[in-house]
Formats: C-alpha cells, structure tokens, sequence
C-alpha cells in the first residue's frame, strides 16, 4: 500500500502532500524528517530506503508493524517521494513516479514547481487519477491524460453555464445562459454597431 505521496523543493518546503494512512503527529515535522532522509543522501545511492523512524508518524491501517519504505525521485529542483510497505515493489513505485512526472509534463508542458503552487488543485487531481486509497488505479499516461482533460472541460463548461457574466461560450445545448448574450458581447455589439436597429 501507499501510505503517502509527498512533492517538496531542494530546501524542504512541501509542494504537495497526500496522505493515504492515518498521521499520527504534526504533517510538517513528516515532511522534515522525510526530507532530512533524502536529502542528505549522496545522487549515486539507490532511490529507496527503509525507513523505521517513519512509523512514529504513519501507523499502517492494520497495525501489524509492517515497515515502511520511502522511494523517491529526484527531478531538476523537486523531489518526488512515496512512503509505501513492503507489499509494494520499489521498482514498481519508481516506475509510478515516472508516469505522475509524464502526466504533469503533459497537463503543465514541462512541469516546474511554480505549477504545483500555482494549480495544485489539478495537480491533486492527476494523482488522484493514478491512486486512489493508497492504491494504484491506472498507470497509462494517455488514459490519465484524457480523463485530467475531460475533467478539465467539464469544469470549463460548468463555470461558464453557472456565470452568465463569463467570457466562455457556454452556449450548449441545455445550458442556462443558452441563447443568452453576455453583457461584454452585448457592449462589443452596441459599439460596433452589430445588431444596431
């Protein structure tokens, strides 16, 4: 099981964080000491240690002492940790964290961490996508793509429906503002002289 999905900068701010398991203290203080393990690990060391310290702050569901591991990441400034159990395999986890990189790639074109500050909300999203529960959903990049942009479309077409004052067509069929002109389309009119009697 995947017990969390953490994103933090080179200095140790958090840039996202999910937890799957209960947390037992203080989210930053988990931060921290996830931090302090990778951080000070030399690049030429694998991406997965064990990690027993952890298990003061995450207790497995089940309580059956299983330890913990933490498989990370590292791309240009950010750092891309899982905390998972032994029934995961870390190569595995590596692989996952390749496919949540590509399906940010692909929603931010070249994800830098100003996007995860700036759209963390799809960024939880596209996770949310590939695991749900601490458990992995999917792990084709064009199917997490598809769903993030119908998602995204979706949201698009509800807010121009809900805000005749939106510069969104929101001129379906069925929508509330159909038929409808916004007051920007009607003052382009006026002063164009388009639909002038």
């Amino acid at each position: 099981m995947i017990h969390a999905v953490l994103i933090f900068n080179t200095s140790g701010v958090a840039r996202l964080t999910k937890f799957y398991s209960p947390i037992q203290q203080s989210a930053q203080t988990l931060v921290e000491k996830i931090y302090a393990l990778v951080s000070g690990r030399p690049a030429g060391l694998c991406n997965f240690l064990d990690a027993p310290e952890l298990e003061a702050f995450l207790k497995p569901k089940d309580g059956d002492g299983e330890k913990l591991r933490v498989v990370y990441r590292s791309y240009a400034t950010l750092y891309f940790v899982f905390v998972v159990d032994s029934a995961e395999s870390e190569l595995g986890i590596l692989d996952l964290i390749q496919v949540f990189v590509e399906s940010l790639d692909n929603a931010f074109e070249n994800v830098c961490e100003l996007d995860l500050v700036f759209h963390f909300d799809e960024a939880h999203h596209i996770l949310a996508e590939i695991i749900q529960g601490g458990l992995v959903l999917e792990t084709n990049v064009t199917e997490i793509d598809r769903a993030v942009q119908e998602a995204a479309k979706a949201r698009k077409e509800s807010f121009a429906s809900a805000n005749p004052l939106s510069l969104g067509g929101g001129g379906a069929v069925g929508s509330r503002s159909a038929g409808l002109q916004t007051p920007l389309g009607w003052l382009a009119g006026r002063l164009t002289g388009v639909g002038a009697r």
